[in-house]
């Protein structure tokens, strides 16, 4: 049998039915000159708390050619089409620590690494008949890259994961670590529930899968690259992602072992900053492996929100048809030998539930939306205070 592809998420059911020690099995404003043409792309407008939302950057409304066919791309990338987006407000980078610090100040939100695991979230991700694991096994944690000391072969992701109990946003490498010092990383061990609930807070919400992209792209057409064509023009790195080889993690080899500080490459043509590289981030839109597929035959779309379902027959440590959501942009773990995901078509399904040392997310706003907190007064940091907003969240997660 064809072993999951590296670059797939990792199961935390089925890393804590085959063992909570993981011994068994583990499942679980700047861009370059490029050499092909630029979409008309408007100047960049940053929200200021009177023109648009404070720290998000106005993406206008526009066609482009989503997906890829390009020699890298992926067959879940394939094949392009044509789709139009309204004009929407994104944040300029990921949601960092310190933001997600003022949501759980005002709100306080427990996010799903924080919990005790649900097996009834847990089982959908299993094969059918699959034993419930004790209650013993059942502990609050997270998946947390640890690497390994020398190369290794990338058939067995367990070598270089763990499910760490007590690993969580403010933990994101388990028991010991901090993000203290690191306010302006993105947050990381979210889950896309957890995701929903910053964005009912906030007032903002989770990019459709072809908003990402769009922005991603920043005016570039099926650039290889958020950036352009070449993966480092003139020698200078563009985005965080995974220094030596994967996944060793030593002095020596150079190898990536988290997030760097958000604004550390340059913006893209929009803006915006590490949609690509840095940490993968959730969106809306269930994911489908042959979702493109589907969209090709329909000719021009418009706004498109996703399938119905999900279906992945990729990842053989889990069913087809488990719950996922779509993560988008890569992270600091990927580089050319691992998964190729720091490009603006690269795409994967995720686990809901399930929060991982290098998956954070960023939001959205329609130009309405602004409009109606701005009526009412509202500010960022007043928004959501007066409950988790509980109930939206959990209506939006699959049953």
């Amino acid at each position: 049998m064809r072993p999951p592809p590296p670059w797939r998420g990792i199961g935390l059911s089925l890393l804590l039915v085959a063992g909570f020690s993981l011994a068994g099995y583990l499942a679980a404003g700047y861009f370059m000159k490029p050499s092909i043409p630029i979409r008309t792309a408007p100047a960049v407008v940053t929200g200021d708390g009177v023109r648009g939302p404070q720290g998000m950057v106005w993406i206008a409304p526009g066609e482009f050619l989503m997906g890829s066919d390009h020699k890298l791309a992926k067959p879940n990338e394939r094949p392009t089409h044509r789709v139009k987006v309204d004009g929407f407000w994104m944040d300029r980078t990921h949601i960092t620590n310190a933001q997600f610090q003022r949501f759980v100040d005002a709100t306080g939100y427990v996010t799903t690494a924080e919990r005790k695991p649900e097996w009834e979230k847990l089982k959908v991700q299993l094969p059918p008949g699959t034993p419930k694991p004790p209650a013993s096994a059942l502990v609050a944690g997270a998946m947390v890259f640890v690497g390994t000391d020398r190369p290794v072969p990338l058939d067995d992701y367990s070598q270089w994961w763990r499910y760490m109990p007590g690993a969580n946003w403010q933990h994101p490498q388990g028991p010991g670590s901090s993000t203290r010092g690191k306010e302006n990383h993105p947050v990381v061990q979210v889950s896309y529930e957890d995701a929903l609930a910053f964005g009912s807070w906030a007032g903002k919400r989770l990019p459709t899968e072809a908003e990402w992209e769009f922005a991603a792209r920043g005016g570039l057409e099926q650039a290889t690259y958020a950036w352009g064509d070449e993966f480092k023009p003139g020698g200078q790195r563009m985005a965080n992602t995974y220094q030596g080889t994967f996944p060793v993690v030593s002095p020596k080899a150079g190898g990536a072992e988290s997030t760097m500080p958000v604004e550390t490459f340059p913006a893209n043509g929009y803006g915006l900053f590490d949609m690509t590289g840095n940490a993968w981030q959730w969106v809306a839109d269930w994911y489908r492996a042959d979702y493109f597929q589907q969209q090709a035959v329909q000719g021009r779309i418009e706004n498109p929100r996703g399938p119905a379902d999900s279906y992945d027959p990729d990842d053989h440590a889990a069913p087809a048809q488990a719950p996922r959501r779509v993560t988008r942009g890569g992270s600091f773990l990927c580089n050319v030998d691992y998964c190729l995901s720091y490009r603006p078509s690269a795409r994967r399904g995720n686990d809901p539930y399930n929060p991982m040392s290098h998956i954070g997310f960023r939001m959205v706003m329609t130009q309405q939306q602004w409009e109606a907190i701005r009526g009412k007064g509202q500010t960022f940091a007043s928004l959501g205070t007066d409950s988790p907003a509980s109930a939206a969240v959990e209506s939006a997660l699959p049953k």
